[in-house]
Formats: C-alpha cells, sequence, structure tokens
C-alpha cells in the first residue's frame, strides 16, 4: 500500500533496484554466513534508521544459533560505512527525508545465492501527547513479513529482525470484526490493561471493510507479470508462483480479462489481453512459462503497464500483479523511469500488486516498496496452502477497491494519557498537517480487509471527569474507489465501557492481537520488548485463540521459536547482539 510521501520512501525503492543490479552503495552491507552465537559478529549496536540489511546465507542451524533470543551479544566490528543519524521519534521522522545515495550502477551481475535484503525501519519511540497528541498514519493491509518469518521458523531459523513488520503480523490475522451496517468500513475500539507493562493498557483501533460478494464486484482487469529468471528455477518459486495464478484465474468471472507477460534478460508478451470466457487458453499459457537468464525487472513493469493501458476501463479494476522474488541484477539503468512509470499509471487509475516467492535471494526491500509505490499489496507465498488463502479466501481484498488514500489519526488528550506508542506501521508514517491535505497519496483497502493497530498507552492515575471528553479519539479519512476525489471522513471516540477492567475480561480478538503484536516486538528485538517472554506470548494465545487453522498455527509458531531461542522462557536480545 503506498502510504508515505514519495520523498520519503523513493530513496530506499532506488537503492534496491540498485542493488539488485550489482551496484555498490555506502549504505548497504553484506552480511557474511552467520556463524554460531558465541563466535558469531556483531552487527553494529544500533542498525542504521531505513538501511537495506543483507542477509548471509549460513545454514538453518547456524542461523538459529546466531540470532537465537536473549543470545549473549559479541563484540561489534567496525561499521561498514558512517551510518546517518536516526530522527529522534515519530515526529521528528515525520519531518525528516533520508537522503538517497548516488551509487554508479555496475555491470549485470550473475544471480545472487544466499543473500536476502531487508529493510531495518527502526521502532517507534514512546510519545509525549503534550507535545505531540497526534499520531497519523496510512492504512496497511499487507502481510508477507508474517509469512516469511514464519517460513523461517518452519525450516528451522529465526528471522532476521530487520525482516519483522509489527503491522503485517497484526494484519495476517482475521479477527472477526463485524460488517459495517453502511458504509465502506467500520470502526472498532477497544481496550484493555497491558498483560506485559504493569499501569499500561493496550489501545486497539480496528478497521473492517465490507465484504463483497463476486457477483457484486466490480469487473477486473489484471495483468500477470512474472518473474522467469534462473533465480525463479525452483519449484518453491515459479513452479508455486504457476499454481497461485491458476488458483487466481478460477476466481475470476465473465467480464474479466487478463493478461500475461514474463521477464527475465529480455521481456516477451505471453498472452494478450483475453477474456476470462477463454479460461483455458489462459491457463494453458501459465503452464508453458519456465525459467531461466537474468532479471530485466524495470522493463518487465514497463510492459506490463503498456498491456494495462490496453484494457483499461474507467470504473473498473485495473491492476498489474508482480509474482517474483524479487531480484533485479539488469534493466533498473535508469531508476526514476521506474518510478515515474508507477507514477503515471497510478495516475490513470492502474495500480500494482507483489506477490513473492522462495528464499535464498529474495529482496523483501524491493517487493515491499514496489506494492507501496504501485498502492497495491504485497504477500508473500510460503506454500499452497498460503497461495489458497491468498488467492481464493481473501481474493476479494485483491480484486474489489472499496476506498482508496485511506488515513488514520489518532488523538491522545493529554489531560487522560501520559505517553503512547504505536507498535508497528514505522514507514506508514504520515505528517500530522496532511491528515487533510487530500494530496497526499495513503492506502487503498480491499473488500472483506481488516486493519488492526495497537497502541502501549500509559494512562494518567486520577484522570479529570470531562464532560464530551474522552482519552482517545479515532478519525478515518478516505475517498471513494472510484471518481470523486472528495474525502470523507469518520471520528470515532473511546468510550468508558469498550476499556476492559482486566486483560482477562478484554474480548477474545484483543487479547489475541495482543499476543501477535508480542510476538513481533520480541522476534524483531524491538528496546520496548526487554521483559517480554515467548512463553507469556504462547500463554496468551492459548486463552485467546479460536478453533481457527491461523490461530492454532501461530501457537505452534510461538512454540517453535521458543526451542529455537534454547527453550525456557525466550527472552529478547538487544537489537545488533547478534
Amino acid at each position: 500500500m503506498r502510504t508515505r510521501p514519495l520523498a520519503l520512501v523513493a530513496p530506499a525503492l532506488v537503492t534496491a533496484l540498485l542493488l539488485g543490479c550489482g551496484a555498490s552503495s555506502p549504505r548497504a552491507t553484506d552480511a557474511a554466513p552467520l556463524a554460531p552465537a558465541d563466535t558469531a559478529a556483531a552487527r553494529p549496536t544500533q542498525p542504521e534508521y531505513d538501511t537495506p540489511v543483507t542477509e548471509g546465507g549460513g545454514s538453518a542451524r547456524e542461523e538459529a544459533e546466531a540470532v537465537a533470543l536473549g543470545a549473549a551479544p559479541a563484540a561489534a566490528p567496525p561499521p561498514a560505512a558512517a551510518a546517518a543519524p536516526r530522527p529522534a521519534g515519530v515526529a521528528a521522522r515525520k519531518r525528516a527525508a533520508v537522503a538517497a545515495p548516488n551509487p554508479v550502477v555496475a555491470a549485470p551481475a550473475p544471480e545472487p545465492q544466499g543473500s536476502e535484503s531487508y529493510q531495518d525501519y527502526g521502532v517507534n519511540p514512546v510519545e509525549d501527547p503534550a507535545k505531540d497528541r497526534f499520531s497519523t498514519f496510512a492504512i496497511d493491509v499487507d502481510t508477507a513479513s508474517y509469512a516469511i518469518a514464519r517460513r523461517k521458523i518452519l525450516e528451522g531459523a529465526l528471522p532476521p529482525y530487520q525482516a519483522v513488520r509489527a503491522e503485517e503480523f497484526l494484519n495476517y490475522f482475521d479477527y472477526g470484526y463485524p460488517s459495517p451496517a453502511t458504509g465502506p468500513f467500520a470502526v472498532h475500539l477497544a481496550a484493555a490493561p497491558s498483560p506485559f507493562t504493569v499501569g499500561h493498557h493496550l489501545v486497539r483501533v480496528a478497521v473492517q471493510g465490507k465484504r463483497v460478494s463476486a457477483r457484486e464486484r466490480t469487473p477486473v482487469h489484471l495483468v500477470y507479470l512474472v518473474d522467469t529468471s534462473g533465480s525463479m528455477r525452483s519449484p518453491d518459486k515459479l513452479g508455486l508462483a504457476k499454481r497461485s495464478l491458476k488458483m487466481l484465474t478460477e476466481a475470476l468471472k465473465p467480464g474479466d480479462t487478463v493478461a500475461l507477460c514474463t521477464y527475465a534478460g529480455s521481456v516477451r508478451e505471453v498472452l494478450a489481453p483475453t477474456g476470462v470466457e477463454s479460461k483455458g487458453r489462459i491457463l494453458a499459457a501459465i503452464d508453458d512459462l519456465t525459467a531461466g537468464g537474468s532479471t530485466a525487472m524495470a522493463s518487465g513493469i514497463d510492459l506490463a503497464y503498456r498491456l494495462a493501458e490496453r484494457t483499461l476501463v474507467k470504473g473498473h479494476v485495473n491492476r498489474v500483479v508482480v509474482l517474483s522474488d524479487g531480484d533485479a541484477n539488469v534493466g533498473a539503468t535508469s531508476h526514476e523511469e521506474i518510478l515515474e512509470t508507477i507514477r503515471r499509471a497510478k495516475d490513470k487509475g492502474i495500480t500494482l500488486s507483489t506477490i513473492g516467492f522462495g528464499q535464498g535471494n529474495y529482496k523483501d526491500v524491493m517487493m515491499e516498496q514496489l506494492a507501496n509505490q504501485g498502492d497495491g499489496n504485497y504477500a508473500y507465498i510460503d506454500s499452497e496452502a498460503q497461495a489458497r488463502r491468498v488467492f481464493s479466501e481473501q481474493v476479494g481484498g485483491m480484486l474489489q477497491v472499496i476506498a482508496r488514500d485511506v488515513k488514520i489519526q489518532v488523538e491522545f488528550d493529554p489531560r487522560f494519557v501520559k505517553s503512547y506508542r504505536l507498535i508497528g506501521y514505522e514507514n506508514r508514517d504520515v505528517a500530522d498537517r496532511d491528515f487533510r491535505n487530500d494530496r497526499v497519496d495513503a492506502g487503498e483497502i480491499g473488500a472483506g480487509h481488516s486493519v488492526t493497530a495497537l497502541y502501549d498507552v500509559e494512562l494518567r492515575g486520577a484522570a479529570p471527569r470531562i464532560e464530551g471528553a474522552a482519552p482517545v479519539v479515532v478519525r478515518l479519512r478516505h475517498k471513494a474507489p472510484l471518481g470523486s476525489d472528495r474525502a470523507e471522513e469518520t471520528t470515532v471516540k473511546l468510550a468508558p465501557s469498550a476499556i476492559a477492567a482486566a486483560f482477562d475480561a478484554a474480548p477474545a480478538d484483543l487479547r489475541f492481537a495482543a499476543a501477535v503484536a508480542g510476538f513481533s516486538e520480541i522476534l524483531r528485538r524491538s528496546p520496548h520488548a526487554r521483559a517480554l517472554r515467548l512463553s507469556d506470548v504462547e500463554a496468551i494465545a492459548r486463552a485467546a485463540a479460536s478453533r481457527r487453522g491461523d490461530q492454532r498455527e501461530f501457537i505452534d509458531l510461538v512454540r517453535r521459536a521458543r526451542a529455537l531461542a534454547g527453550g525456557g522462557t525466550g527472552a529478547v536480545a538487544a537489537r545488533g547482539a547478534d
């Protein structure tokens, strides 16, 4: 989902494109294979803000030991390059733009092996509402980070902390929020004493989008852009991507169209825009895809947009779907061109979503930022079950947009609130002054999508009784998916009746979300999570979980993470301690 102003996210995308092309950058670090915890070289104590991080290709056992939670820190080596100072807090980060490096593009390199890259966006600090009473961010429905972490854990390794985005963990789950009676979505607020910090409360902001049946939804025109480079040759990449596309195609209805193009060393139009009535032709074209060659991603995106323009219909959903491991080593010689291509297409009404596959050379930074820039969503497919979840069970969210440029602003009254901290959404910041600036791009939400945000809040002990006042006020601003650019705004206050007297008395969905947030905080080594234990997270999840398979799976992942952390309670290590 496109969320931050282009000036803030473009440097990360540019860096990702150039690194994928084999360029060097003074802000990129190429990690050596990880050694066991007692001999591993440590990262710098404070990771550089907004810097892509590459992960080496050590064995699963070595990686698990090296990043085991609670591992003793080793001595830090000298940093490869001087780190840019990180803004002091959310307010400072809203004002600061990260300077983009200007590396020289190197000659095309062979497909890298055992090298993954992730972006460290830091961790939101505690804020004083007397100094900054507003927290403003654009919604995000991406879920890739959770699926990436799950794959790592199931294969016997803990995920790199840079790969963990708390909001994508929270938004992976369906909490069963009530659908709106009218309008595109409903806002649900709840709070309860924190199970992690004595004297604090967790405040949950939940947005549930309306559900739209396949019969009711708007016609869609999709362009499948498939990476068929050599790096996609394994069954968990191109093979799984082909099965995923077949599921997506089966979910379409008469009136929808599909085009298919590929990129490797060069780009190719495989299938011109074709009506779903000719489903056999579409499935046959998918079946014929094979992998080989290098990766001209930028040229592929340009071709996909040109195909999308051929079926562009105002009032319909027009979307490019990129399926790749994110590895781009040819073609991005002019990074501004790809950014401009995405901007122009978005203005015309063509959005872009990314679907990630594989590991070893996976480029999470590339895939996330392309979706952000393209006003689309980002998912990661690690299994056929996950493909079914994304392309069958939850496909309505991709195929039917119900609102765009969705921003949330939460106001904390300093008469009631002593401090607050947003858990996650670090790269979704919107300047407070831009909440009502409708020229600022934000996120879109699809049919049936839900968005969850959790705040760690310290309330004042003796809050005054003020008629009509509330400790927390949530404002949600959005535009209609089509037509007018006029924005609408909804305001919801946290009612006293929505604040549970005890954590155990809180709704089960809030308690389960607390467990998910705690898990993400531990895995990303949040400095606010030093006292958290995986054993506590597991206990909370067990008490709150429903019979849903994804919630039962979550409990199993926490249990496995405890084992990888050496058993016991599973304490959090400091950032940079591996």
